[in-house]
């Protein structure tokens, strides 16, 4: 196949010049040569070809470039000539001349002539030349099998090399394209020559080499790529007939708040509040502190549709001082969806810090942080906690922000604003009777709705103006919402609402994903849309009181019919938080805006959307009755009944009133098809009615035949195709790489060849699909009505398209065999990322709706998005439904469609649509199967020939005959009583529908059927049959033998296509088998083996078709059987069964089972087990291994299930049916031979899944001269303690050395003394260790995605964290020599493969299987469960595993299995605690105890129940004796104690124990990492490690063990080494071959050939289940198990794991002196600042027990002195870090509830009021596991030892016992800056509660050892004790100076004015002389 195109000259080119031409087909471009010196014609003349592998597509392109070629600058572009090449792929050869167009896509002057031709690969129109094409040597599965040699002989030189495998009959199979072309500047110049190939996928070494490597290995079979699909996938359409959306689910949100930090204010009772929707939970209140700690879980139970469930908001705000009487002041609120966390990975944060802003006031910042876990869960998710251990609460709070990846820490304000304009086609939302009496009364008449619209967004509504009877309101207002950028909320919610006096009520809802809207990459912008119309979509126009389909006005489920369509647009702008004109609240406000211009979204135009009913099946028998007719809507175009609220507004815009008023006379002269006064066509919206025919018993179908009717509607809409197209193009894309993906997944599933062959094809097509988008995306020109969006969207849609393309080449080149998974991954992001793209959020031209319409009722409907069917001239762009004839499925509206009613189908059309511009109608039947006339309307008379017609009538059509090959279903659902069915199936195909047999009582019936339709007809072009051949229906029913037929589910496939003139032959012919997914509802239900056929019946009638060979079963009648090209090929198998024995069995018919028999079929033979004589007795068989031979395919994959069905054999042979299980796939337990050479039993006799049979199989390994040494690292002997490691003695020294160094000489007591460690120690450490290893495979998983930025961060936070380095290092030390255990975070099964290693366990099933909406599980249905295993194998089986020494012939493949005899066993069950459980009380609590239950015995430990705790740590063990088999399963449960009613069950979890005790893995008892016989890690199995080692290597039959010199041990033909010597509890070391043994036992699955992992020691966690709230975990236990044999020696006692008992400590805390306190009160006299200190202490958690000092009166410079004693008495858990607080919670509680907090000592400084409240100056917390070394002196006492806390070294005062110095205190100034408010020189001193008693202390400055008086200045009096004091003090002390010298100068007036007074006097008598 080759296409060559001659260009032979360019015309009417202007000036003079080079002139160079490229032209490019698929991607490929070649240049011609320089046409030197030509003026206005460039003669060219010159060929290219293409040798293309895939059949040329009709919509593929050819590019022509013209450039005025210049050698020094860049070549200009003169113009571009596109053309498709659909006329091409037709005829084979064309000539033309045409012009090209510029940039502009205007076309100028210049043309090019040029001439194609196509040669396709069938030879229809040229023949090959020589050596184009290797010749591919034709394979049966059409695989490639093409020689290396004759291959890399080929001369490169052509442009491009393809490979191609020629399929008989079916033309191309694949295309693989060997190289890229490099188009150097210097190509040019070459002149004639063609481009060279440029080897950059070949390296032509590899070349060379080739020679017998593997295919893969060679390059070029590396970059091999098919293009074509392999597998049928196409043949099994994906069609889904129950809307899924909508239906509520359950859903558990869980919310754990933990501590808070930072909250800015002074002294605040906390409260933090959790939200959701509206639900609320407060937290417990904590007094005084700015940290709280909570540790407080709630959780929120929703059954709500999904939508819903994630748009709601979760709103966490802390409150301060809330109590009974008020409600309390905000601190700060955090909001985000639950859509962000359970788009989250495990749908959950964990330990993250919620930033906490306020929204009164957005200047603010930052309010606190809440630290907090949040997991959102769905039915069936289950959530992976990290483990929950004692955390450190040292938190980089920055790195650990509650957001997700990739959102900045430092999120802004944002104003959003939503503008409306106006809305148009509003229903009526009220009854026209009372608009007729207003009428009457008042003379006015009114549209009848009051609309107005509602905007919401991140849990705020904001609302504009009512309109007042208004069809076409018009608002202009937005609505602004402020909220942080970028928002935690996904989705606006935009409602037109109808105000009503009553209730309003949605007319419809629009919502807005602002992930579509903006773009956060680099060349991103922020959320922008429109001004752009909004369809809105809903339930039907009619108005009726009670709409039964309200939910679809809300957006919930899917709209069925047009509502309204609104004009919005939004814009975000960021804030500046620093301008001082900001409005600094959050509240939504309303303001208007001006108008907005007619053109602004886009040019109206006229379209014209036309469609045909080819054909209507299926209609659902209950409307078969009546007349029926078909509805085409767009918007409110078409729509007859309820469509048009006519506004009463005169003054219509033109063209709106044109076509409205149009309408309303259709309605009201309600004669169809008048033409309008201007000689233009009126709609004609639906098909005339006509009365069904019966199909068969279920369906109708319409008599159309020949005559099909048609309908045409013209609408008027904004001109906005641009946008759909560029989604077309994207969606065609997606689609392509779909279906190229679910071929390579088929591939891949069905083990054909080459699966990376097809993958490289599928990144083909995408990178070629990409760049075109590209370039047709790119003449996207100024349109009117572009908004900026549209612009953004297309640059960012270019750019994600062009990097997909550029990386899907890149991919390509990497797909090998090995890598293919990994690669698929990637490409199906890819797929997600596309299918993102297209979605276009501005909406244009509303969807389509199809309605079936009974007796003027609306009955069904289709809807089908209008961008599917419009037209383009542009192939691409085309909608991928236009012009083509589909299937489409009606379905029932809203709610009435969930559920069995949903199930059904309610027609099948057969319909051809067509929509685009009136302008561009010419085409709009081109897409119709050939052959028919057209009717016009009869009224329209002669006058205009462009009437589209009103039906279509079919002369020409095809005969065919279709063959149903019906094999077989398998996992049917089960539809009645018994759990079984009784399927049939009926096949339905254009009108005919047959059935295939009734199997009775089966649930994987083999029909093995051939049906036969005769005489098909069906209308259409051969080749659009063949590639989109019509759907097949086929039903599956349950026969009742009264009552009708149960419908149990329905698959869809297409037939493969014969016409007459093609060979029926391989590779398409004869069809396979294939299976077809069977659904019911939204749910599977089984699949179906089968294969269509249909067949072309040419003139010779059906005589000419492929034979069928007569009834070859003469008992089943005239019933035809498979034909035998298309059954499968079968072989003799042999099964073998081994029976164990049955549990569980639940009573039948109120009657017990006494005497069961398992009987096993498998297609049509099978085998029965021994009866069991009496089940009560021992429920074991008796008879272990049966078998039988059976005829099975040769293709695993078509293997029919194996049924296993229990009876129950009663008296006088009756038998009745217990429950039944079927094995759909057999593959896991064939057998395969063990490989010889193999060394490692995991790779020898396995069963396909790494299941064994033959555990003592095989052969010997063979000896390899030398033996295999396991060098044992002494990993374990080092990091962890252990007994035996002699520690070297430096390390000794060091020790001491490190002790030496402490302060005060106290050598404290090494933390790891045996006597202190327990068996918790070990627990902690190994917690420790899970988390180092979580936390090192979260680095990784982050090293790739995290920015830099984020790695920067942590790298502070790690400086940041080696302050604690020395204390962090003493902990490891303690940490590295305690022996672990393995915590694994599931349960044990799910570990070790369900213990599933030899024996299986089967469900057993009865009765009717639940659908989805019943919640009836399919727990609910198993009856009891019977285990066994099964082994398969083809025979003969060869000779070498018959004559193994020992093989015992009776036991088959199943030897050295144990006996199933009846034994008792002492199971010991350790519980250790449970965390988030659900809670079970009203305070949101829980009061849990633990019940065990075993066989009849059960214990209840309901006395030592835990109050009010949903965390509770039980550290119980429980012994239970049991009898194996009759007790075998374990239930664990923990109840809630209740003191009234009875308890309640919060969750169970059961094990089954007997597949534990006889697995593989010895899960009896686990292994533990060292041997020690005392202390807590003390041995706990009665068989030594020696012991079981023995044991297990006579059980496999293998040499060893040999115990040799120097600590070494020798088994099979490995070498372990390990210590030798043990200490015993008085220090003695002896000799021991315990730790070799147990070195062997760690490592026992090297061992080759039985090597297993044996079951370590450990804890495991199950999650607890609720049978009333099935799928959804309500909380998790961690425990083990232990089971010991009674026959064996009894085992020691239970290991302790009793809680640890808190220690009594004391904390005496000795307040010295202060100072530098603030001055808070100015002096009554003096106005002297001063205060009244005093100081106030607590240990968190305790504030009821808080001290304070005596008070410091009157300190001036705020130097306070007491020398006062806290003394704090407390109960701490050194393990966890956390005090103990047992205290009632209200004095209505019954009993204490005991809390666990971290220990922190909080001091505060206040200044003493008399007459008001004290003020609070500042506090200081300390965690008394690390807070700052406190500062020698006063002086060197500052801020910064808050400040820097990270970077400071700690200390712990568990570790320092005591420590003296100065701390700072701190309060927040009005800028929520931190201040220095006083220092506080205190000593703390820890003491045990023994050693307090010994050396007590008094409170205060009391006995015993009191502390001397401070010696206060003498100012520190209160005023009115000493009044005179405090004068002489406060007066004296300050004035006296001023007291003098006020004295004198008042002496100085008395003489002054006594010297006046008397002067008079003595001057007179004086004067007088007296």
């Amino acid at each position: 196949m080759a296409l060559m195109v001659h260009l032979k000259t360019v015309a009417h080119l202007r000036g003079k010049g080079d002139r160079i031409a490229k032209v490019t087909f698929r991607g490929l471009s070649f240049y011609s040569r320089v046409a030197e010196n030509c003026e206005d014609v460039a003669r060219f003349n010159e060929v290219f070809r293409w040798p293309i592998a895939s059949r040329l597509d009709g919509n593929e392109m050819l590019e022509i470039q013209v450039y005025n070629y210049s050698k020094v600058f860049s070549n200009r572009l003169v113009g571009t000539f596109c053309m498709v090449l659909q006329k091409v792929a037709e005829e084979g050869h064309l000539e033309l001349t045409d012009t090209l167009i510029d940039d502009n896509n205007t076309s100028i002057k210049t043309s090019v002539t040029i001439e194609i031709r196509y040669q396709s690969m069938d030879g229809t129109v040229g023949v090959w030349s020589d050596g184009e094409f290797l010749d591919v040597p034709d394979d049966r599965d059409g695989m490639f099998a093409f020689e290396t040699d004759s291959l890399l002989s080929l001369s490169f030189l052509r442009p491009s090399v393809f490979i191609s495998s020629t399929r008989a009959g079916k033309g191309v199979f694949s295309a693989m394209k060997l190289g890229k072309v490099k188009s150097s500047k210097d190509d040019y110049k070459r002149g004639d020559e063609p481009a060279v190939l440029d080897m950059e996928d070949l390296d032509r070494k590899a070349m060379r080499l080739a020679g017998a490597l593997d295919p893969d290995t060679i390059s070029l079979a590396s970059v091999t790529a098919v293009t074509t699909n392999v597998s049928n996938k196409r043949s099994k359409p994906d069609i889904k007939m129950e809307p899924s959306s909508g239906r509520p689910v359950d859903y558990q949100i869980n919310i754990t708040v933990i501590e808070a930090r930072q909250l800015i204010g002074l002294n605040m009772d906390p409260v933090v509040c959790v939200e959701i929707g509206d639900d609320k939970k407060y937290t417990s209140m904590k007094e005084s502190t700015n940290c709280p700690y909570y540790n407080e879980y709630f959780v929120f139970d929703f059954h709500v549709p999904p939508d819903v469930m994630f748009d709601k908001i979760i709103k966490l705000s802390v409150i301060h001082s809330k109590n009974l009487l008020r409600s309390g002041t905000l601190v700060g609120t955090f909001k985000m969806d639950v859509g962000t966390v359970y788009a989250q990975p495990e749908h959950q944060f964990y330990h993250k810090w919620a930033t906490l802003t306020d929204p009164e006031d957005i200047t603010a910042g930052c309010k606190g942080y809440v630290k907090c876990d949040i997991a959102v869960v769905g039915k069936g998710d289950n959530i992976k906690t990290p483990h929950k251990a004692n955390e450190t609460d040292e938190d980089d709070i920055e790195g650990n922000l509650l957001l997700p990846e990739g959102i900045p820490v430092e999120r802004q304000w944002a104003r959003f604003y939503v503008k409306i304009y106006r809305a148009e086609g509003l229903p009526k939302m009220n009854t026209s009777i009372m608009a007729n009496v207003k009428k009457a009364f008042i003379g006015e008449n009114r549209d009848l709705v009051d609309p107005y619209v509602q905007v919401q967004f991140a849990g705020q509504k904001g609302k504009t103006s009512v309109q007042k009877s208004s069809y076409e309101p018009i608002w202009n207002e937005q609505v602004v919402f402020t909220e942080l950028f970028p928002p935690l909320c996904k989705r606006m919610k935009v409602q037109i609402r109808d105000s009503d006096k009553v209730n309003d009520v949605a007319i419809g809802t629009h919502f807005v994903d602002l992930r579509k809207i903006s773009n956060e990459g680099d060349k991103g912008f922020l959320p922008t849309l429109g001004p752009a119309w909004a369809n809105m979509y809903g339930s039907t126009r009619q108005y009726t009181l009670m709409d039964e389909h309200q939910d679809l006005n809300d957006g919930l489920g899917e709209g069925v019919s047009f509502r309204a369509r609104l004009l919005l647009s939004i814009a975000v702008e960021i804030l500046d938080t620093t301008s001082p004109e900001l409005m600094s609240s959050t509240e939504v406000q309303v303001e208007g805006v001006s108008n907005i211009s007619e053109s602004a979204t886009g040019k109206i135009d006229e379209f014209f959307l036309f469609g045909s009913f080819l054909e209507a099946t299926m209609i659902d028998r209950k409307i078969g009755d009546k007349a029926i007719r078909f509805e085409i809507t767009i918007g409110n175009y078409g729509n007859q009944i309820d469509g048009v609220s006519k506004p009463l507004s005169a003054k219509k815009k033109k063209k709106d009133g044109e076509n409205e008023e149009e309408e309303s006379d259709l309605i009201q002269n309600s004669s169809e098809d008048e033409a309008d006064e201007d000689g233009d066509l009126v709609s004609v919206s639906s098909t005339p009615p006509m009365k069904p025919v019966i199909t068969d018993r279920n369906y109708f179908h319409l008599p159309y035949f020949e005559k099909k009717p048609c309908v045409y509607i013209k609408s008027w809409w904004q001109d906005q195709r641009r946008r759909l197209y560029n989604s077309n193009m994207m969606d065609k894309i997606a689609d392509k790489l779909e279906e190229g993906l679910n071929d390579v997944q088929e591939v891949i599933k069905t083990e054909k060849a080459f699966p990376e062959r097809r993958l490289r094809g599928v990144l083909e097509e995408l990178s070629v699909g990409c760049s075109r988008f590209v370039t047709l995306a790119n003449k996207d020109v100024n349109q009117a009505g572009r908004t900026k969006l549209d612009r953004e969207r297309l640059k960012s849609c270019m750019r994600e398209m062009d990097s997909m393309g550029q990386q899907a080449k890149q991919i390509r080149t990497q797909v090998k065999k090995n890598t293919i998974r990994d690669k698929l991954k990637l490409v199906q992001n890819f797929l997600q990322r596309l299918r993102f793209l297209a979605d276009e959020p501005q909406h244009s031209i509303p969807d389509v709706f199809i309605w079936m319409m009974s007796n003027n009722k609306r009955i069904a409907y289709a809807r089908i998005p209008s961008k599917d069917i419009l037209y383009s001239i542009v192939d691409e762009e085309t909608g991928k439904d236009c012009g083509k004839v589909k299937a489409v499925f009606l379905k029932l509206p809203g709610k009435k469609g969930f559920g069995p009613a949903g199930w059904t189908v309610q027609a099948k059309l057969e319909l051809y649509l067509w929509l685009g511009l009136n302008k561009q109608r010419k085409d709009f039947l081109s897409g119709l199967p050939n052959g028919f006339e057209e009717i016009k309307s009869a009224k329209m008379g002669p006058c205009l020939h462009s009437v589209p017609p009103v039906s279509l009538v079919y002369n020409m059509k095809q005969v065919f005959q279709l063959r149903a090959h019906m094999y077989q279903a398998r996992s049917l659902f089960a539809a009645d009583s018994s759990g079984l069915s009784d399927p049939f199936a009926r096949v339905f195909f254009s009108t005919h529908s047959q059935v295939t047999e009734v199997l009775s009582e089966t649930l994987c019936p083999t029909w093995d059927q051939l049906l036969v339709f005769d005489d098909v007809e069906l209308f259409g072009e051969a080749s659009e049959l063949r590639d989109d051949p019509p759907i097949i229906v086929v039903e599956i029913f349950d026969q009742d033998t009264v009552g009708k037929a149960e419908f149990i589910g329905r698959a869809f496939a297409k037939p493969t296509i014969k016409m007459c003139d093609e060979h029926y032959g391989p590779p398409r012919f004869p069809p396979q088998l294939e299976y077809y997914q069977i659904y019911r509802g939204n749910c599977t239900a089984g699949e179906l083996l089968a294969a269509f056929e249909l067949l072309q019946v040419g003139q010779g009638g059906i005589a000419d078709l492929p034979s069928l060979e007569g009834p070859t079963d003469s008992e089943r009648g005239p019933i035809l059987p498979v034909p035998l090209g298309i059954r499968p090929v079968l072989s003799r198998y042999r099964i073998e069964v081994l029976f164990w024995g049955l549990r569980d069995l639940k009573r039948i018919n109120l009657a017990q089972v006494d005497r069961p028999r398992v009987d096993i079929e498998c297609a049509g033979r099978g085998v029965q087990s021994v009866l069991i004589q009496n089940y009560k007795k021992n429920p074991n068989f008796s008879i272990l291994v049966k078998w039988f031979e059976v005829d099975l395919p040769e293709n695993e994959l078509l293997h029919p299930p194996l049924n296993i069905r229990v009876v129950d054999c009663r008296a006088f042979g009756r038998y009745i049916l217990v429950g039944s299980h079927a094995v759909t796939s057999l593959r896991r337990f064939i057998y395969s031979t063990p490989d010889k050479t193999s060394n490692n039993w995991a790779t020898a006799a396995k069963l396909m899944n790494g299941y064994m049979v033959l555990t003592n199989g095989g052969f010997q390994p063979r000896s390899s001269p030398s033996d295999i040494i396991v060098n044992m690292d002494a990993e374990p002997s080092v990091r962890k303690m252990d007994t035996v490691v002699k520690l070297d003695a430096e390390s000794d020294k060091e020790k001491k050395k490190k002790k030496k160094k402490k302060k005060g000489g106290v050598e404290e007591e090494d933390e790891t003394n045996e006597r202190v460690l327990d068996w918790w120690s070990k627990y902690f450490a190994s917690i420790e260790t899970l988390k180092e290893v979580y936390i090192k495979h979260d680095d990784l998983l982050l090293k790739g995605s995290k920015t830099k930025e984020k790695s920067k961060e942590k790298k502070s936070s790690k400086d940041k964290k080696k302050g604690h380095a020395a204390d962090g290092s003493e902990k490891r030390t303690v940490k590295a020599r305690v022996d672990e255990l393995m915590v694994y975070d599931k349960e044990l099964d799910s570990e070790f493969g369900n213990f599933e290693d030899w024996l299986h366990t089967f469900n057993l099933y009865r009765g009717k299987a639940g659908d989805d909406d019943e919640r009836t599980l399919d727990d609910d249905r198993i009856v009891g469960r019977f285990k066994g295993s099964l082994c398969m194998y083809k025979l003969p089986l060869s000779e070498e595993i018959t004559r193994e020494t020992g093989f015992d012939p009776s036991m088959g493949m199943f030897q050295s299995i144990p006996r199933n005899d009846p034994i008792n066993v002492l199971v010991r069950v350790y519980v250790v605690r449970a965390t988030d459980l659900h809670p079970a009380d009203i305070n949101g609590k829980a009061d849990p105890y633990v019940v065990i239950k075993l066989g009849k015995s059960e214990i209840k430990d309901k006395e030592n129940y835990i109050s009010k705790q949903l965390n509770p740590v039980f550290g119980k063990s429980f012994d239970i004796e049991a009898r194996f088999p009759m007790e075998s399963m374990l239930t664990v449960s923990v109840y809630d104690w209740d003191l009234v009613g009875t308890d309640d069950l919060i969750g169970e979890t059961k094990i089954d124990l007997e597949n534990r005790f006889y697995s593989k893995y010895r899960a009896t008892c686990g292994i533990s990492s060292n041997y020690s016989v005392h202390g807590y890690n003390v041995w706990r199995d009665p068989m030594k490690p020696s012991q079981i080692l023995a044991k297990l290597c006579k059980d496999g039959k293998i040499d060893g063990p040999h115990y040799g010199p120097g600590g070494k041990v020798k088994v099979a033909n490995r070498i372990f080494q390990g210590p030798t010597e043990i200490e015993d509890e008085n220090g003695l070391k002896k000799q021991t071959e315990e730790h070799l043994a147990l070195t062997v036992l760690n490592h026992w699955e090297e061992i080759p050939r039985v090597g297993w992992k044996l079951v370590p020691e450990h804890v495991e966690t199950r999650p607890l289940l609720n049978p009333d709230k099935p799928g959804i975990e309500q909380g998790r236990i961690e425990m083990w198990v232990d089971m010991f044999p009674m026959d064996m020696p009894a085992p020691g006692p239970a290991i302790d794991i009793s809680p640890r008992k808190p220690k009594r400590y004391e904390l005496r805390v000795i307040i010295w002196n202060t100072d530098e306190v603030i001055l808070e009160d100015d002096d009554y006299f003096t106005g002297e600042k001063s205060s009244d200190i005093f100081v106030r202490g607590w240990l968190k958690g305790q504030q009821e027990d808080k001290q304070d000092t005596d008070v410091h009166y009157h300190s001036l410079t705020g130097e306070g002195n007491f020398n006062w004693r806290f003394v704090f008495p407390f109960d701490y858990l050194m393990a966890e870090e956390k005090i103990v607080i047992s205290k009632k919670e209200s004095m209505f509680s019954w009993d204490e509830t005991e809390y666990k907090i971290p220990p922190r000592l909080t001091l505060q400084v206040w200044d003493a009021d008399h007459f008001s409240a004290d003020d609070f100056l500042g506090a200081i917390e300390l965690d008394l596991n690390r807070f700052p070394r406190g500062a020698k002196t006063a002086k060197q006492c500052s801020l910064d030892m808050i400040r820097n806390e990270q970077e400071l070294p700690t200390i712990s005062i568990f570790k320092q016992k005591r420590v003296k110095g100065w701390w700072p205190f701190v309060a927040r100034d009005e800028n929520d800056e931190m201040e220095l408010t006083g220092k506080v020189e205190a000593e703390l001193h820890l003491v045990t509660a023994e050693e307090a008693e010994k050396c007590p202390v008094g409170l205060g400055r009391n006995e015993p050892d009191p502390l001397e008086k401070p010696n206060r200045p003498d100012t520190s009096l209160m005023w009115f004790l000493g009044p005179l004091k405090s004068i002489r003090y406060f007066i004296w002390h300050n004035y006296r100076w001023l007291i003098l010298k006020v004295l004198g100068v008042i002496l100085l007036l008395l003489m002054l004015g006594l010297f006046l007074y008397s002067i008079p006097g003595y001057l007179v008598k004086k004067m007088l002389g007296v």
